[in-house]
């Protein structure tokens, strides 16, 4: 048996290529929107992927099950459980099969048991591995989806935050806990390989390690030491995390089938002109991800800076609405990379691309900036009163401590209460180290805030200097 995991950091996304090394078959489980890594992997061990699977309707990327049925004429196998409005509605156009608990696939010697384990989503499987050859009768591994994680279990409440059930994540946290009791069930050394990792929303206290087992999940994951119904529901849905907007909208694209990518053709490439920079300005967005720094000192008036580092996904699917268009400001270096992961949350829409370089030619009518300020100069600035302070963290963190007269408005939050910050006094920003605060920064430059300044090493440098906090 060959089996392989596959994950992708920005959306904390693990998916798994599994197969019989005898017959050739092999299936992917969950497989990203880029199916490239797995075709050159099974090409490379004489694999042939007959199969995609599904263990749910995913709400935080877009699923490659479409790409795979189209490039190699994968069968689609999606859950048949669950209320008719969470099934997948575009499977029919393709080899397809309709999965309940109990159904058996099989892919040479390996065979996998499909196990309704609804809580997360109503119509959530889970796939119990066995090895035909080592052990046919004997469970080696459970692929859990967004059922069991290391260290916790999925969120029951995205289908009333994002998809407008009402009253539903309750009665899925009540079916989590009876889906938890399957998985105290199986045998303790079976290996518990779920679709997400540490940094997923799909969460609220996802581990980093990237596996685990049905035994050591027994004794410490904080879901499994409730034996009662009614304080595991309790437990579950509080202090559940914002869930991104753009979970709505994947939702809908994975159920009714993402475009594939061989429609979308490549971006034309853009030199900036004025006229070319009028057309950008009065169509869409403009994207830019340099690095802070870079943006903070000159950039395009009205640009968006979401700088290309680890977090670029989760911001972009935050801050970019997906049906604007989309001009991009990226080094050929990161251009493919900042393409994919666009593509990977459905934002299909960039248009057109130019190098940053050609800012430096910007005119000064055409040239904006912001400041990046210490500590000390905000509390100089505090103590004379000659500020607008905003707090972008999360609601928990400003529970936890904020700085003095600070107004909080979330990030993911500030472009829906820009009416709420001034413009008539320098607005300052921060977070927790600087980075969510620097996107925040080009947000209010972007919509026309002129005096804003950002505070470097954010909240945590302010502590470490033993400034005032309050709570």
């Amino acid at each position: 048996m060959y089996l392989r995991r596959f994950y992708d950091e920005g959306l904390a996304h693990a998916s798994y290529l599994v197969g019989c090394q005898e017959t050739g078959e092999a299936c992917v489980i969950d497989p990203a929107r880029d199916i490239e890594p797995y075709l050159a992997t099974a090409k490379r061990e004489g694999l042939r992927i007959v199969a995609a699977l599904e263990t749910h309707i995913h709400a935080d990327f877009v699923s490659g099950a479409r790409e795979l049925a189209d490039r190699v004429g994968a069968a689609i196998c999606v859950s048949d459980e669950g209320p008719p409005e969470w099934k997948s509605g575009y499977v029919k156009a393709y080899p397809h099969r309709l999965l309940k608990d109990g159904d058996e696939l099989r892919f040479g010697a390996v065979r996998l048991v499909v196990i309704h384990t609804p809580g997360h989503t109503p119509e959530h499987v889970s796939y119990l591995l066995y090895d035909g050859k080592a052990s046919p009768d004997v469970p080696m591994a459970l692929f859990s989806g967004d059922f069991v994680f290391v260290g916790d279990v999925g969120r029951p409440d995205l289908l009333e935050r994002v998809a407008g059930e009402s009253g539903s994540s309750e009665a899925l946290a009540r079916q989590m806990f009876r889906s938890l009791r399957k998985f105290e069930a199986l045998p303790d050394h079976v290996q518990v390989l779920p679709a997400h990792g540490a940094g997923s929303a799909c969460g609220k206290a996802l581990g980093a390690v990237p596996s685990s087992t049905v035994g050591y999940e027994k004794l410490v994951s904080w879901a499994l030491q409730h034996k009662d119904e009614d304080s595991f529901v309790q437990a579950l849905l509080a202090g559940q995390p914002e869930a991104p907007v753009y979970f709505a909208r994947m939702k809908q694209v994975n159920k009714n089938g993402p475009r594939l990518l061989a429609e979308l053709g490549t971006p034309e490439r853009a030199e900036l002109s004025p006229e070319r920079l009028r057309a950008w300005r009065e169509s869409g967005i403009v994207l830019d991800v340099r690095p802070a720094d870079a943006f903070a000192k000159r950039h395009l008036a009205g640009s968006l800076n979401i700088p290309w580092n680890k977090s670029f996904v989760t911001w972009a699917g935050w801050l970019l609405p997906a049906d604007s268009p989309i001009h991009l400001l990226a080094a050929d270096s990161v251009l493919t990379d900042v393409m994919r992961a666009l593509r990977s949350i459905g934002i299909d829409g960039v248009e057109d691309v130019a190098h940053p370089a050609e800012l430096d030619h910007l005119s000064l009518e055409e040239a904006s900036a912001y400041l990046n300020v210490a500590p000390d100069e905000v509390r100089h600035a505090l103590a004379n009163e000659e500020l607008w302070l905003l707090d972008v963290r999360n609601p928990d963190e400003w529970e936890g401590g904020h700085l003095p007269k600070a107004h909080h408005i979330p990030l993911p939050k500030l472009t829906a209460h820009l009416h709420d910050v001034p413009r008539h006094q320098p607005v300052y920003v921060y977070c927790r180290t600087g980075g969510r605060s620097a996107i925040a920064a080009s947000v209010l430059r972007a919509h026309g805030i002129g005096d804003v300044r950002n505070m470097v090493g954010g909240y945590e440098a302010w502590r470490s200097k033993g400034f005032p906090i309050e709570s």
